[in-house]
């Protein structure tokens, strides 16, 4: 009986070990190449058109959001305040507004709160080409264009957030 457990514990073991190894040989096979930001054009609550080309070769974060969306309400202070931290990089917020209900002003609602940044609306399907599923979602864009980092959550005090900027600044 002994042996059959020690057996048993020495295949976990190897099986274990086996799995690691896999994954970490899959995992430094892909690509580390980030992928390119989808461009876009959309209007904004007051009719002008916004896009992504007027960020061309600007650090972005791409905030997806909507009026009724709590989590977008906690995210967005610290958006602006990194936005502030690093203007002297270029870096720029931009947002896009979504899956909102008829006749409401996303860029109103933003000035209710305080902030200016632009808005533009009715970006369901600049969402879908993003892949966003859910609000907030937020995309960290290099000045090449390229997603550094895409986070979908609204906690303020993850590290990450500002790692992106300080990595789409550089």
């Amino acid at each position: 009986m002994i042996y059959l457990l020690t057996l048993s514990k020495k295949l976990l073991t190897s099986t274990l070990l086996a799995l690691l190894f896999f994954t970490l040989n899959a995992n430094a096979e892909e690509t580390t190449v980030p992928p390119q930001a989808p461009a876009w054009q959309l209007k904004t609550q007051s009719g002008d058109t916004i896009s992504s080309a007027q960020f061309d070769g600007q650090a972005t974060i791409l905030h997806f959001w909507a009026t009724w969306c709590p989590y977008c309400k906690v995210l967005q202070p610290k958006l602006i305040e990194l936005e502030k931290k690093y203007q002297q990089q270029g870096v720029k917020l931009v947002a896009i507004s979504f899956n909102e209900d008829d006749g409401v002003l996303p860029q109103d609602e933003l000035a209710a709160r305080g902030y200016s940044f632009p808005t533009a609306v009715n970006g369901d399907e600049v969402a879908i080409l993003y892949g966003v599923n859910g609000t907030p979602t937020t995309f960290f864009i290099n000045k090449h264009k390229q997603v550094i980092f895409k986070y979908t959550s609204s906690d303020t005090s993850d590290p990450r957030l500002e790692l992106a900027v300080q990595e789409i600044a550089k």
